[in-house]
């Protein structure tokens, strides 16, 4: 992209962008680039969309966290790959992107501007991909590793202290360890108009029955009741 195709007033918003996130950049076009959705080169020939940075991106932020994740913990490799699937993954991506306000500077075609792209997950995720991988070109492996433990750092810390699995996989996993069984979830019942439901789930290991459980959706009500029956189960009793 041309120097001359970027505006004052849009060149002012990435430097403020910059600043704000504590990175500089010696070709400005680059992260211009980087909030080219796919969708603007629909309607802009002219405009390089930033799909090839996302691919680059990707790829450092992968190698920036497995080394990390390598050096500050001592978990199995088993342990690492789901602390850093989580990590690396839409879901967390996303709200960071938000948080970084990404939303607001990133460019696409009218379509898609008008169907909520800047608020939808991937685009964010990809968009947060493709600044990394545009940085890394702009400034070396160095920069963009410390960018990138920047936010990556707390979201580590955030799985790690709120536990690697969810009741449901750590209750699958020790019941087929002991009987070779997987847990069964019923459906109790499904009270509420549909905006506001509530569901009742009881889960079943053998002949034994724990819950029901109640939440706002059916997956919260069957994780409640995997947490109660990790709680009571005796599993050495199998």
């Amino acid at each position: 992209m041309k120097k001359d195709m970027i505006s004052a007033e849009r060149k002012s918003k990435l430097l403020k962008f910059c600043k704000s996130v504590g990175i500089k950049f010696k070709n400005i076009e680059l992260l211009e680039q980087a909030f080219h959705h796919r969708s603007l080169t629909n309607e802009i020939k002219s405009a390089k969309n930033n799909e090839r940075l996302e691919f680059l991106g990707d790829s450092v932020l992968g190698m920036v966290t497995a080394s990390y994740l390598y050096k500050s913990l001592e978990n199995p490799e088993g342990d690492l790959a789901k602390i850093k699937s989580q990590v690396v993954s839409e879901k967390t991506l996303a709200p960071i992107a938000l948080s970084l306000h990404i939303n607001s500077l990133l460019l696409m075609g009218h379509g898609e501007q008008m169907s909520g792209g800047q608020t939808k997950p991937a685009i964010l995720a990809d968009c947060m991909e493709a600044i990394i991988g545009a940085y890394y070109l702009d400034q070396g492996y160095k920069a963009a590793e410390k960018y990138v433990l920047s936010f990556i750092i707390p979201e580590v810390e955030k799985t790690v202290s709120n536990g690697l699995k969810d009741f449901k996989t750590q209750l699958q996993e020790r019941f087929q360890k002991y009987s070779k069984q997987t847990p069964r979830y019923q459906l109790i019942s499904k009270t509420g108009p549909d905006h506001d439901q509530t569901f009742e789930v009881s889960v079943q290991l053998g002949d034994k029955t724990f819950g029901p459980a109640k939440g706002k959706t059916k997956k919260e009500a069957e994780q409640l009741a995997a947490q109660i029956a990790l709680q009571k189960y005796d599993f050495t009793s199998i």
